[in-house]
């Protein structure tokens, strides 16, 4: 009983300990403002910047001005005196010649588009298999060589679930075209009906030069092409049928394989050239443990201007995504060099990164990870912020609507660094942690959409910090002026207690899962 009592008593005080605030701490999270992160922000998400696309003149103005701030507080510059870590991108615009089925031309943008990068490619051919949801019972030993597969890019129907319909892939729709693939079909067509929509708000997107890292370029992976497209090409693509794509839709249950002929005719290639971007990266040497670093990252590019001569607002500005985030590490990293100045400087390195190229597919983040300037095995942990000012649709109108944020990934490699989260929360902060998506397996795929997935992918624990989407996500509406400004600071805050128990702690988080 002694034994068990002591025990309990030890473990009472060293939770209390942790659960006391550190006057410290405390004293340098409060630096962190609404009235700051305003000013930046201001500057950051105005129209000076032109909504910060990479490879474009705003991008560069806002490299220069996180550059210029790092400089100011007195981080170093750990690129060679520089605070510039140049990623080597390289532009590719699609061209497309021809996309006819039964002479009848579809746009890119607004009836289909390629998924993921693609290599030039030409084809011509009258074999249509549609295969319903795509799985290995509905093909059987249906042949698919050399024939275009129409596939409904939908989740299965299952009793009692509500199937997931919208165009993202999900993980489990993804291994189904990976074994589409495998069967050597000459492309795979994934049909959706709610892409139509999804193209008048998004298509300017989807037809946007693509970038990627230049090193990809020189040996580029030829595979199956995915093509999505729209019920109006699928309804052409199955015509000889006699029915329509709703049809096959509908009886797919019953009948999922279905033969079809339509004179499909689709020719597109690639114009390349590179391109000049930067990650912006400031470094505060630690003390007795400096060997190891904590990383601050967000994403301080956005999708620029607006492709329509019509529109009212020509500017994407972005201030929640990422703006918020930017301004999120630049008031962290004041609170920080600040403690520094004043004798308090973390006992870890601090390494604050702003990712260039998100938007455009994680590219900053993935170069800097397979390029690190300080090695991943010392890296103890990414603390990502991506959109942290504004409140979430889930929450509009909701009692904690100001008081909340969505932390994702915590625990998927570390069990310690989500219960460090959790203690920081609990001992300064007092937001409500939503874990709702908080599963690799969610089928908005959020633990794969920002630049923390590039550090997890390595084995480096993640907390990815958001705030969830809102109705002017990738709009021109995502203006200053709808930015939470207290909330951003208290979200900022959130992250800067856990990153300064992360960076005086005596052992770094243990890496104990996958």
């Amino acid at each position: 009983m002694k034994k068990v009592t002591l025990l309990a008593f030890s473990t009472a005080l060293a939770v209390n300990a942790f659960a006391q605030q550190n006057p410290t701490a405390m004293k340098y999270g409060k630096l962190i403002s609404a009235e700051d992160a305003k000013r930046h922000l201001s500057i950051l998400a105005s129209d000076a910047f032109e909504g910060r696309e990479t490879g474009k003149p705003g991008a560069e103005k806002a490299a220069n001005y996180i550059a210029g701030e790092f400089k100011k507080l007195g981080l170093q510059a750990p690129v060679n005196g520089s605070y510039f870590f140049d990623v080597p991108l390289v532009q590719s615009v699609l061209k497309v010649s021809a996309f006819t089925v039964n002479g009848k031309a579809f746009t890119l943008g607004e009836d289909f588009f390629p998924n993921g990068s693609v290599s030039d490619n030409s084809i011509k051919t009258s074999d249509i298999v549609f295969v319903g949801y795509g799985t290995e019972s509905e093909i059987g030993s249906t042949d698919l060589v050399g024939k275009i597969v129409l596939w409904i890019n939908e989740d299965k129907p299952e009793a009692g679930k509500t199937p997931n319909t919208a165009p993202r892939m999900s993980t489990a729709r993804m291994a189904i075209v990976k074994n589409l693939q495998s069967k050597n079909p000459l492309a795979i067509v994934a049909a959706n009906g709610e892409l139509t929509a999804m193209l008048k708000r998004y298509g300017r997107n989807v037809t946007s030069p693509r970038l990627t890292i230049k090193e990809e370029v020189k040996a580029p992976k030829a595979s199956v092409p995915v093509l999505m497209v729209t019920p109006a090409v699928a309804d052409e693509l199955v015509k000889s049928t006699g029915k329509t794509y709703a049809d096959l839709k509908a009886a797919a249950a019953t009948t999922p394989v279905v033969t079809a002929k339509a004179d499909f005719v689709a020719t597109y290639g690639n114009e390349r050239s590179d391109v000049k971007a930067v990650d912006v990266v400031g470094f505060m040497p630690g003390t007795d443990l400096k060997d190891e670093v904590l990383v601050f990252s967000a994403h301080y590019d956005h999708i620029g201007l607006v492709n329509d001569p019509n529109a009212k607002d020509k500017v994407n500005n972005g201030a929640d995504d990422d703006g918020s985030g930017t301004t999120g590490i630049l008031e962290i990293a004041r609170a920080f060099s600040q403690a520094k100045k004043d004798g308090h400087g973390p006992r870890r390195s601090v390494l604050f990164l702003g990712n260039v190229g998100e938007e455009k597919g994680l590219l900053g983040s993935e170069y800097y990870t397979d390029h690190p300037i300080y090695p991943l095995a010392n890296t103890i942990t990414d603390l990502n912020i991506d959109m942290i000012g504004r409140v979430g649709e889930e929450y509009i109108g909701k009692a904690d609507s100001a008081n909340y944020v969505y932390p994702i990934g915590s625990a998927m490699l570390s069990k310690d660094l989500h219960d460090i989260g959790e203690k920081a929360n609990d001992t300064y902060t007092h937001l409500k942690l939503d874990y709702k998506y908080d599963d690799p397996n969610d089928p908005n795929r959020f633990y794969y959409r920002s630049d923390h997935y590039n550090f997890a992918k390595h084995g480096v624990p993640i907390i990815f910090y958001f705030n969830g989407v809102h109705a002017d996500y990738h709009q021109p509406g995502d203006e200053v002026s709808k930015i939470n400004f207290p909330l951003l600071a208290k979200r900022a805050q959130l992250v800067f207690y856990t990153g300064w128990e992360l960076a005086n702690r005596d052992k770094k988080p243990v890496v104990d899962g996958k």
